[in-house]
């Protein structure tokens, strides 16, 4: 079966990750967001912000969790599979801070390539921070940018999801895909 690799990516705190669980409550299977739990672990080796310490540390354990779930993906019999986040997420963070990185990671993302990629432009109505999301809205709108900009120079035709309800956002992106 060629399974469909669906990527929902955006900055922080633009409803991706409500968006992936309004897609797993509808029975699709989807990949959630690694990062969280990278912070957290980090966080249990009295490290309290991982990507602040050492992004390049973080962004290599990041870009292998997300390897292993593109790789993971192909092992589901699934028709579809959604992602919350894909791999060029990391080359974006890592050029938003300003840091360079292995030549590894440009072969990552072109190693791995994703069939569609709607993207959620940063929403102020419900943006909030959290303890592991430290970014203010400022920082959420250049870090859109930055996923443009990663995702474009990876030739990838960015759909872009209109601000709605979960479940109108949801509909967007099943109708897009003729679901």
């Amino acid at each position: 079966m060629d399974t469909k690799k669906i990527v929902i990516t955006g900055g922080p705190g633009t409803g991706k990750s409500t968006l992936i669980n309004e897609l797993i409550s509808r029975g699709y299977t989807c990949l959630e967001e690694i990062s969280r739990q990278v912070t957290l672990d980090a966080k249990t080796q009295g490290i309290d912000q991982l990507f602040l310490t050492n992004p390049l540390l973080f962004s290599e354990l990041l870009l292998k969790g997300r390897q292993k779930q593109f790789l993971d993906a192909e092992m589901l019999s699934s028709e579809i599979i959604f992602f919350d986040r894909g791999i060029p997420d990391v080359l974006a963070y890592m050029d938003y801070i300003g840091d360079s990185y292995p030549q590894s990671f440009i072969k990552a993302c072109k190693d791995h390539p994703y069939d569609t990629v709607f993207i959620l432009k940063p929403w102020e109505a419900i943006y909030k921070s959290d303890n592991e999301r430290y970014e203010n809205f400022e920082q959420a709108i250049n870090i859109h940018e930055h996923l443009l900009n990663t995702y474009k120079h990876y030739n990838y035709n960015l759909i872009d999801v209109p601000f709605d309800t979960v479940e109108n956002r949801t509909d967007f992106i099943l109708n897009t895909l003729n679901m």
